[in-house]
């Protein structure tokens, strides 16, 4: 099963994770000092919120794929819409994650990926809480999921 992804950065956590839980009509899956996440059959969405001092809004859209096949499928379809950046192996949001990232012609970030653990940390040990931090750095030659590079 795959599931619609939103990230939002916020100002007050605590405030929005009451208006969230609220509004959900249920607590989120996961809770850390500066991250929730609601795993929501209906609608069937992962919605994510964090307060590390990013601008509040929204951070990125995505696709959660329910399998590693399902995410080839996925980073085939974003390369086809767009230049495509691999991320295997990710450390981010508390969890351990294969992703593929895109940006819309606006400039909105897209993630495609595959969750297969969970993590202690928010981040990979040593990485910065830069705003793209949970965003690869740009390739300097194109990486598709056709060219075997991830």
């Amino acid at each position: 099963m795959n599931r619609f992804h939103v990230h939002l950065n916020v100002a007050d956590l605590d405030a929005s994770l009451r208006f969230y839980t609220r509004l959900f009509g249920a607590a989120p899956a996961v809770r850390k000092p500066d991250y929730a996440k609601w795993l929501l059959d209906d609608p069937q969405v992962n919605f994510a919120i964090s307060a590390t001092g990013r601008t509040p809004g929204v951070d990125h859209l995505g696709i959660q794929a329910g399998d590693a096949g399902a995410l080839a499928g996925l980073g085939r379809r974003l390369d086809a819409a767009g230049s495509v950046r691999p991320e295997p192996g990710a450390v981010c949001c508390y969890a351990r994650s294969d992703k593929f990232w895109a940006e819309d012609p606006q400039g909105t970030r897209w993630e495609a990926f595959h969750t297969h653990g969970e993590a202690t940390t928010y981040h990979a040990a040593g990485a910065s809480r830069a705003p793209a931090a949970c965003a690869p750095q740009p390739h300097a030659a194109a990486c598709t999921p056709q060219s075997g590079c991830c």
